[in-house]
């Protein structure tokens, strides 16, 4: 997806915020409750796959109207380290 336009989603969004996204994603894609992922373990050790790294990329996209890698989820392996990545890129798009 490619937009010049954050969404509303992105202009609000806390640390926070985009972490618990993060969880709740990573959790309906691994069919776990929420409380089971920890945002410090790699994604790989949860099982995730390439598919569930590109699914997890267009969730983003279509979450906060930004453009991401497809290799986001290779680039930062945890839910901490896309969490800090997507507040810095949105932060500098505010």
């Amino acid at each position: 997806m490619t937009t010049s336009t954050p969404s509303p989603a992105a202009e609000v969004a806390t640390r926070e915020e985009i972490r618990e996204m993060l969880l709740n994603l990573v959790a309906s894609y691994l069919e776990q409750p929420v409380a089971e992922i920890k945002s410090d373990v790699k994604l790989i050790d949860y099982g995730l796959d390439s598919i569930f790294a590109l699914t997890l990329c267009g969730d983003v996209e279509d979450e906060y109207g930004i453009e991401v890698k497809s290799t986001l989820a290779w680039d930062y392996p945890t839910i901490d380290a896309i969490t800090d990545y997507l507040h810095e890129v949105l932060d500098v798009r505010a």
